[in-house]
């Protein structure tokens, strides 16, 4: 997996019924936009990006913990 910049573009309902947003590859953000393409989560979740995130939106738990354990993810 790269360590390039990633975002949170997509939001979606999690167990506590709160809407947050998942971290996905930088590079697959705007081909799902214009395109509709899928993309994937750091969670796994596979979705197309429909949303973009504001500054202090909550973040996917498991999302989040997976991009805290990776290289320069701090």
């Amino acid at each position: 997996m790269s360590t390039e910049i990633l975002e949170s573009p997509k939001t979606s309902e999690t167990d506590t019924g709160s809407e947050v947003f998942h971290y996905v590859r930088k590079a697959k953000i705007a081909e799902s936009a214009v395109m509709g393409t899928m993309v994937q989560a750091l969670c796994g979740e596979v979705f197309p990006v429909t949303r973009t995130p504001k500054p202090g939106s909550p973040v996917c738990p498991a999302c989040k913990e997976v991009y805290d354990s990776l290289p320069g993810g701090d």
